[in-house]
């Protein structure tokens, strides 16, 4: 091949290049905007409905009706059978918040079918700026681009399974944000209940781990706080300020079953102040474990006292050279956890939004600490520990 034959082909390479990104980007604008213009469509249509159904101006089996003639009079036409129709008139009533003048309204289908149609028409070209007036009012924080991204059969599953106005916007932004099917949104809010699991545990896992199950998974696996009624400080005969991370982290390892039963199932122990060297410098790692169920290494960072950021910086590093050094084929990238004795939740929920290592920070109690009736509840330690032993065997 000549320079010439050479050129020629580097210059279609890159010509492809550009076509090709400004083609999808055309298509993925295009597809907002008919999707833009369905839920536009469908809440106007919804509102009719409702206007004619609620107030009895239409009889049983109208709707039925609509939906045969328009497919009669519009061969071809999907989306209007009468569980569509329906739906349009969920979709409307779910969302009829949005309209702040209450006095609008729809006409009578009687003689005054022109004027029902141009108000009909006008609802549908209006939805937009109808969520943006109440962006002005009720709701300053409504998302609205994240409202209009996603399909009107994700609206409707979240309708469905949602009764709370902020249960809903939600699941709005998560749609918007992880692209879950429609056939996994009911399972993620009936079953998983993501909304109001959200947040216990300090973390970043939704920013970092791009799989939204994977992500919801590592959540759930996760405790905001842990009993780690196997160490007692007093036993071992040292006050707290004597008390270091070793000192558990040895309690710890002595009694990993224990530890392994209070993180959950799946856990593997892999060791402790585990040595990672990078470029020349020294890191230990305090614990290392690995879960079956993520397929990822999962690393414990124990801290005696308040939450720092500079643990975060710390425990990112070590994620940062086991992600790059450590982890093998069919694993999913480590995530670390920072058990500290204290944290303001929210704050630390809002330093770690710029840390890009999937990370979350929860606090520990010892035995020592436990409230003298939550103490009383509990079996004699020797009862306790044969029966974790008996369940180990």
């Amino acid at each position: 091949m000549n320079n010439t034959q050479v050129n020629v082909s580097k210059e279609v390479s890159s010509a492809v290049s550009l076509i090709r990104t400004a083609i999808l980007q055309s298509q993925e604008r295009a597809i907002k905007a008919v999707n833009h213009e369905q839920l536009a469509l469908y809440y106007g249509i919804g509102r009719f409905i409702s206007a004619n159904t609620r107030s009895k101006n239409w009889g049983k089996g109208v709707i039925e009706g609509i939906s045969n003639r328009l497919k009669q009079e519009l061969p071809g036409l999907r989306g209007f059978g009468v569980r569509h129709l329906k739906n349009m008139r969920s979709f409307y009533e779910a969302w009829s918040l949005l309209e702040t003048n209450s006095a609008i309204s729809i006409a009578k289908t009687d003689d005054n079918s022109a004027i029902a149609i141009a108000e009909l028409q006008d609802t549908v070209e209006n939805e937009c700026n109808t969520i943006r007036l109440l962006q002005l009012t009720n709701y300053p924080e409504f998302p609205l681009t994240e409202f209009l991204s996603i399909s009107f059969t994700h609206h409707i599953r979240i309708i469905e399974s949602t009764k709370d106005v902020e249960e809903r916007l939600f699941y709005i932004r998560y749609c918007h944000n992880y692209k879950p099917t429609t056939e996994d949104l009911p399972t993620i809010i009936r079953q998983q209940d993501l909304f109001h699991n959200q947040g216990t545990l300090p973390n970043n896992f939704m920013q970092t781990i791009p799989d939204y199950k994977q992500a919801f998974h590592a959540i759930q696996m996760f405790k905001d706080e842990y009993l780690l009624d196997f160490i007692n400080v007093e036993e071992l005969g040292m006050r707290d300020e004597e008390v270091d991370e070793r000192v558990i982290e040895q309690n710890i390892v002595q009694k990993v079953k224990n530890f392994i039963m209070t993180f959950g199932k799946g856990f593997t122990f892999a060791g402790n102040q585990v040595h990672l060297d990078k470029l020349g410098h020294d890191h230990w790692i305090d614990l290392l474990f690995y879960n079956r169920d993520l397929r990822r290494t999962v690393v414990v960072e124990l801290k005696k006292g308040n939450f720092k950021v500079a643990y975060l910086a710390q425990l990112s590093t070590y994620l940062r050279i086991l992600n790059d050094d450590d982890r093998r084929e069919g694993e999913n990238p480590p995530v670390g956890i920072i058990l500290c004795k204290n944290m303001d939740k929210e704050y630390v929920n809002y330093i770690m939004q710029d840390f890009r290592q999937p990370m979350g920070v929860a606090t520990y109690k010892t035995a020592d600490e436990m409230e003298p009736e939550l103490v009383k509840l509990l079996p004699p330690k020797e009862e306790l520990m044969k029966l974790l032993n008996d369940d180990n065997m």
